[in-house]
C-alpha cells in the first residue's frame, strides 16, 4: 500500500512538475488534460498536445480540452445552447407576431369585402368588382405568406433538432473512450454508483476488471511501440464480442472494466469466458507488415455485487482478484468470493482457462 501511494505522488510530482516548465497555470481541469496527454491512453489527444509547442496558451489547452474532455467545459457548452435557443425562440414570437398583424389585415379586408356585397344594391359593378379584387389579392398574399411561414417554422424546427443532437452528442462523449468507441472510467462509475443507489438493496449483477496479457507475448519496448494498435485492436474486439445489454468500458492501457446484468456467478463467467475465447481465436496482425503476431491473452477479475458492501469494495474485489489471476501466470479468471460458499482460509475461487 506504501508503494502504491508514493508511486501515485510521484506521478503527482512528476505532472506539476511538467506543468509549471510548460508555465501552464495549475487549474484543475488543466491538471487532468495534462495527465491525459501524459498517460498515452489517447493517441490523438498525445499528438494534439504536443502539436500547440513548448508553452501552451490557456485559450489552446480549453480548446483541446473542449474536443477530448468535454465534461469539463460542460458549463459554456450548456451557455452556448442556452443563448442558441433563446434566439430561435425569439424568432419564432416575432413570426408569431407577424402571424397576428397578418391576420389582423386579412380579417379588415373579409370585413370590408363583406360589407361591400351586403351593400351591393346600392353600389355600382366598378365598386363590387375593385372589392372583389382586393379580397382575391388578399387572399392571394395570405396563401403566400403562409407558405413562407411554413417554411420559417421548418427552418426553425431544424436548428431546434441540431441543438438537441449537439447536447445529446455531447453528453455521450463524457462517457466514452474516443480510442475504442466503448466506455470510459466515468461510465463505469457512474454504473456502479446505480448498483448502489439503495444500500440496503444493491442490484444484483456481476463487474469484472480484466487486463490483456500482453507481457506474456511482447517484451515492454514492443508494447510500447504497438501501444496505440493494440488499444484499438482489442478495443474493437471486446465491442464485437460484449453483449449489447451489458456495459464495457476501458479505464487506460490495456486494462478494461465489464458490468454484466445478471445474478447469476456462472452465467457472468460464461460471459468472461466467451470474451476470453474471443482474444484466442482472432490474431493479432502487425499494423505495418500484416504479419501474423498470434493471440493474447486475458486475465480478469471477478465478483457479484451482493459479496460488497459499496462500489468502492466492489472495484477493490475485482482488483484483488484480477491480481490474483495475474500472480498466478495470466490467462485465466479469478473470482472473488466470501461467505459460507468459500472455503475456509481462502479467498478465491479460481477458473483457469481451458
Amino acid at each position: 500500500m506504501a508503494q502504491k501511494k508514493s508511486s501515485t505522488t510521484d506521478i503527482t510530482l512528476r505532472i506539476a512538475a511538467a506543468m509549471k516548465q510548460m508555465g501552464i497555470d495549475g487549474l484543475p481541469r488543466n491538471y487532468e488534460l495534462v495527465y491525459e496527454a501524459y498517460a498515452g491512453s489517447n493517441p490523438d489527444l498525445v499528438r494534439d498536445f504536443i502539436a500547440l509547442g513548448k508553452y501552451k496558451t490557456q485559450a489552446a489547452l480549453d480548446e483541446l480540452g473542449r474536443k477530448y474532455l468535454p465534461h469539463q467545459h460542460e458549463a459554456s457548452v450548456l451557455q452556448r445552447s442556452a443563448g442558441a435557443i433563446s434566439n430561435e425562440m425569439s424568432n419564432f414570437m416575432d413570426l408569431l407576431s407577424q402571424e397576428r398583424s397578418s391576420l389582423n389585415d386579412y380579417g379588415r379586408l373579409i370585413g370590408e369585402a363583406s360589407q361591400v356585397i351586403r351593400n351591393a344594391g346600392g353600389l355600382g359593378e366598378g365598386a363590387l368588382g375593385s372589392s372583389l379584387e382586393a379580397l382575391q389579392r388578399a387572399t392571394e398574399l395570405r396563401v403566400s405568406h403562409t407558405a413562407e411561414m411554413a417554411e420559417k417554422v421548418a427552418a426553425q424546427s431544424a436548428a431546434m433538432d441540431s441543438i438537441q443532437k449537439e447536447m445529446a452528442e455531447f453528453e455521450a462523449m463524457k462517457f466514452v473512450d474516443p480510442p475504442t468507441k466503448l466506455g470510459n472510467r466515468r461510465a463505469f462509475n457512474k454504473a456502479l454508483a446505480r448498483v448502489y443507489a439503495n444500500p440496503e438493496l444493491p442490484m444484483l449483477c456481476g463487474v469484472a476488471i480484466a487486463e490483456v496479457d500482453a507481457e506474456r507475448r511482447f517484451t515492454p519496448g514492443q508494447i510500447e511501440a504497438l501501444s496505440d494498435h493494440l488499444v484499438t485492436f482489442y478495443g474493437g474486439l471486446i465491442r464485437q464480442s460484449f453483449p449489447a445489454s451489458d456495459l464495457a468500458v476501458r479505464f487506460d492501457g490495456l486494462r478494461f472494466g465489464f458490468l454484466f446484468q445478471t445474478a447469476d456467478e456462472g452465467e457472468a463467467t460464461r460471459l468472461v469466458d466467451l470474451l476470453r475465447a474471443a482474444f484466442q481465436t482472432v490474431a493479432l496482425r502487425d499494423p505495418r507488415t500484416g504479419r501474423n503476431l498470434g493471440n493474447l491473452t486475458l486475465s480478469t477479475g471477478l465478483c457479484m455485487s451482493d459479496r460488497a458492501e459499496s462500489a468502492l469494495d466492489l472495484t477493490s474485489a475485482c482488483e484483488r482478484a484480477l491480481a490474483e489471476a495475474k500472480a498466478a501466470g495470466g490467462d485465466q479468471t479469478v473470482v472473488y468470493g466470501r461467505g459460507d460458499e468459500v472455503p475456509a482460509g481462502k479467498e478465491w475461487m479460481l477458473y483457469r482457462a481451458s
